[in-house]
């Protein structure tokens, strides 16, 4: 092989950060040229201020100077014409028609609804850390934050205030945190907007948009946290994702418990089926081993036999109150990565095992995105 054709092959394998996919698959690499030890190599990238850039450039840089006998490398870079950005559209999609749902019952992505039946149970903390977890055991996880009015994803991820999806053209590619590629209404609010005013067919239309038209690339999981209660998200995603499975998400007390249920019921009417249950807010063990069980204890148990008449529902893990866990939601800093020691970092990562146990396989269903 010529030290130009080595270039080239090391070149074309740096991985572009937001497709995940080599540059030389997405046709980003050019002209490259070597004279003697000093390489030159030409890429494009999808759109002008591509915020992968810096780092696209460095990477290929990298591998360039990593082929035997090269010791200069100049990298030009410039942008994709609109006709390589169409092809390149076109060749993620994979022949399939924008705006197609691509996480139907055909699928090979397993779409798992995280639901709870009130507010304040922590729900989104555990289905951050839940996507973390599963995203750290190799599996393409993708997070979709249904919960528009109460939206919390991009904080607790530690996605910065401000960030929004890439697009190219009619695509959008969300943003990827700690291995976990997240889409939330919050990144498409306008500066100075804090609140999301609206009624049903504007919600049904969000959700459907993130279903249908934010490209993920290949997903082994799409975990989708869901706002509290039955209300009209609930049912617009049983609507689009009636092969869906569903997780409950509750806290010990009767008074979130009795509340829980309903959420599993109305699942169940749309075809969806309820996987488990998790007890957050659990009792916890103190230095000396005094158990505390803050918030009462038997909840979740309660749930999953309610929920098992029809069907086994397991009690798939009771996590303990933690602090760690509220801090690292505040920080945007997942504790099954910060805190691997504590117990509902423990709690989570087993929960984590569980579901990765029953998994799939590889899907590939993706399409892009057109908010507004």
């Amino acid at each position: 092989m010529s030290s130009t054709d080595s270039v080239r092959a090391a070149v074309a394998a740096v991985t572009d950060p937001e497709l995940r996919r080599p540059i030389g698959d997405l046709d980003m690499v050019k002209e490259i040229d070597v004279e003697g030890s000093r390489a030159h190599v030409g890429i494009v990238l999808t759109i002008v201020g591509c915020p992968a850039a810096a780092r696209i450039e460095s990477d290929v840089r990298a591998a360039a100077a990593s082929v035997p006998g090269i010791t200069e490398v100049d990298v030009e870079v410039g942008v994709m014409t609109p006709t390589e950005r169409r092809a390149l559209t076109e060749k993620l999609r994979d022949g399939r028609p924008p705006r197609q749902m691509p996480f139907g019952p055909e699928s090979l992505t397993r779409v798992i609804l995280v639901s709870s039946g009130k507010g304040g149970v922590g729900k989104s903390t555990v289905t951050a850390n839940l996507a973390v977890a599963l995203a750290s055991q190799g599996l393409a996880v993708g997070l979709v934050d249904a919960d528009v009015h109460g939206f919390s994803i991009p904080g607790l991820l530690g996605i910065p205030a401000g960030t929004q999806p890439t697009r190219i053209d009619d695509l959008m590619l969300p943003p990827v945190a700690h291995g976990v590629k997240a889409v939330s209404i919050g990144m498409f609010l306008r500066d100075g907007e804090a609140v999301v005013a609206w009624r049903g067919p504007m919600l049904h239309r969000t959700v459907q948009q993130f279903l249908t038209d934010v490209f993920f690339g290949d997903l082994d999981i799409l975990l989708i946290d869901m706002p509290p209660g039955t209300g009209d998200i609930a049912i617009s995603i049983g609507q689009l994702l009636p092969h869906a499975e569903v997780l409950v998400v509750t806290t010990p007390q009767a008074a979130a418990s009795d509340v829980a249920i309903r959420s599993g019921l109305v699942a169940r009417q749309t075809g969806q089926r309820v996987i488990g249950v998790i007890e957050n807010m659990g009792a916890f063990t103190l230095p000396d081993g005094t158990v505390i069980d803050l918030f009462g204890s038997g909840g979740g148990a309660a749930v999953a036999q309610a929920l098992s008449e029809t069907q086994s529902v397991p009690l798939l893990a009771s996590i303990p109150l933690s602090p760690a866990l509220r801090t690292g939601g505040d920080e945007g800093v997942p504790i099954v990565l910060s805190d691997g020691a504590d117990p509902a970092a423990a709690a989570i990562r087993d929960l984590a095992r569980a579901l990765a146990g029953q998994g799939r396989g590889l899907a590939g269903r993706s399409l892009p995105m057109t908010l507004g």
